[in-house]
């Protein structure tokens, strides 16, 4: 009898712990699509990505781009600029079967720019909205060197 109660135990545990890594994992696969689509230089890729009321608060911009439009216009110089993004390091926080905040440290690269690494920093969140996964929030920021 204890050991089918242990069994049961884990079995819970178990079937617990899948359904939280389903969320984890498809959003995470949208966070590769945006590395993907940026390094593409795809703006349309990228803008498809996010929701039509999300927000992004861009590496480079000192306002907060909103909703397609001012998202589509934060990454209008992206095309032919052969400038490529590679994700760090990351981790994944579900915060319910429909919302989940991706975090951690990627690089932007730039031709014009010597392709020297550009460190950088990033929180997305992601919500599921008619079966599809996409981002509500997008927060980038430059890496600091060390700290100060």
């Amino acid at each position: 009898m204890r050991v089918s109660f242990q069994l049961a135990c884990l079995v819970a545990t178990l079937a617990s712990a899948a359904v939280h890594a389903a969320p984890a994992e498809e959003a995470n696969a949208v966070i590769d699509q945006w590395s993907a689509a940026y390094t593409a230089n795809d703006v349309d890729a990228l803008v498809k990505l996010y929701a039509p009321d999300a927000i992004l608060l861009g590496t480079t911009s000192p306002i907060l781009s909103e909703n397609t439009g001012g998202i589509r216009e934060y990454f209008k110089d992206l095309p032919g600029s052969g400038r490529k993004n590679v994700i760090t390091e990351r981790r994944m926080i579900v915060l319910g079967d429909d919302a989940v905040v991706g975090t951690g440290f990627y690089d932007f690269f730039r031709p014009d720019q010597k392709d020297v690494p550009r460190p950088s920093r990033y929180t997305m969140v992601l919500e599921k909205r008619d079966g599809k996964w996409l981002i509500v929030h997008h927060h980038s920021s430059p890496r600091a060197a060390s700290r100060l």
